[in-house]
């Protein structure tokens, strides 16, 4: 009892954290002979935490400040970026800054250029951009070379990849993008809030206006895994349709949509709506986190040929993400059920507390303000 009290507790507290696009950063490298041409996209915001662009702390950083910072930012950017072949470093050096939007905000964009002294058959990149700030930052990296494309993502667990630029493996991009997908749903809480305010409810049932402890696991399972289905199946629908550029929304929108989704979901559990139809409220905003996962592969910019293995790859991540949050939550859930710290203060408590959390994100999104400090 006391381990499952812990367990629902730092739950809650972690999904206090954040709700945001998680930091990532764009490497694109484009190889001819011994030469890289690099283009590297890295997110204001993250370069203001580490470096301090906002002079005059107007929470707005103008291009004079950012220029100012110009030759201080080539310098933190590569020294954090070591290119090598064949054991010896490719000198380096950025030859523009420019400024780019992507759909969470402005990046600093440093055009760089890098001669190898051997013969580009073999490519050693070691990536460390903002590891010692934010582990949970990532760098995304899209490699070209002999018509070619390889992918990659580098974090502090795998900062240093070897690259056989002869031979492209599409089973190592496969398990990367994999990786990719079970960590964006691990770490974006706001789809977690939701999936977990439409799951709390499925081991109680609602009679006479109060929640009762169900008399066996089965039906649990049951609207577990309708609720889980139709989620699963609403987002991969977006998800296909908006990576392969059919449909698109504005994503300050999708967000705000979102948020207005874990709003709906745990206000729900608290005046009843939906009822036992929950796996339809799942199918229809799981529809719109659809695209919220999309923005995380559209930003990668993947050429046409990466694309499916791309897709295929981040939705089986996110699935098998989302089923091991569900292998947690269920027995957990289900053994407390019949007791008051459940029905009180897991559900009708954790629901209020996700409500009032989401309504700030609603708030936050809509208006494009930020009133917490994370």
């Amino acid at each position: 009892m006391r381990r499952l009290f812990i367990f629902f507790l730092g739950m809650f507290f972690a999904f206090s954290a954040a709700a945001h696009k998680p930091s990532d950063s764009y490497l694109s490298l484009s190889i001819k002979d011994q030469q890289i041409d690099g283009r590297w996209d890295i997110a204001l915001r993250d370069l203001d935490f580490a470096l301090g662009l906002d002079a005059n702390a107007d929470a707005e950083i103008t291009w004079g400040e950012l220029r100012a910072k110009h030759a201080e930012i080539s310098a933190y950017a590569l020294a954090r970026l070591q290119l090598s072949t064949q054991g010896k470093i490719c000198s380096t050096q950025v030859i523009q800054h420019l400024v780019d939007d992507h759909t969470d905000g402005a990046y600093a964009v440093l055009r760089f250029k890098a001669v190898c002294s051997a013969p580009l058959d073999t490519l050693q990149l070691h990536y460390q951009l903002f590891f010692d700030l934010d582990p949970q930052h990532k760098g995304l990296l899209r490699l070209n070379c002999q018509e070619q494309v390889n992918t990659a993502i580098f974090s502090p667990e795998k900062a240093r990849q070897d690259f056989n630029l002869k031979q492209v493996s599409k089973f190592t991009q496969f398990l990367d993008y994999a990786r990719e997908g079970v960590w964006h749903i691990w770490i974006g809480f706001d789809h977690i809030l939701f999936l977990l305010a439409l799951l709390l409810p499925a081991v109680v049932v609602r009679q006479e206006k109060k929640w009762l402890a169900v008399s066996a696991f089965q039906p649990a399972f049951w609207s577990v895994l309708k609720i889980v289905t139709a989620f699963t199946l609403a987002h991969s629908i977006t998800l296909t349709l908006a990576t392969l550029g059919l449909i698109s929304l504005p994503s300050r929108w999708v967000e705000a949509i979102i948020a207005a989704s874990v709003v709906v979901a745990a206000l729900n559990n608290i005046y009843p709506l939906f009822r036992e139809r929950r796996w339809l409220m799942a199918f229809v905003f799981g529809l719109i986190h659809g695209f919220g996962f999309a923005s995380v592969l559209s930003d990668l910019g993947l050429p046409q040929s990466t694309l499916g293995l791309a897709l295929l790859g981040f939705n089986l991540g996110v699935e098998l993400g989302q089923l091991a949050i569900v292998g947690i939550f269920l027995p957990s859930a289900f053994s407390l059920r019949h007791t008051w710290f459940y029905r009180r203060f897991i559900l009708l408590g954790g629901s209020i507390s996700i409500a009032l959390l989401a309504m700030i994100w609603l708030i936050e999104r809509a208006f494009d303000i930020k009133l917490l400090g994370f």
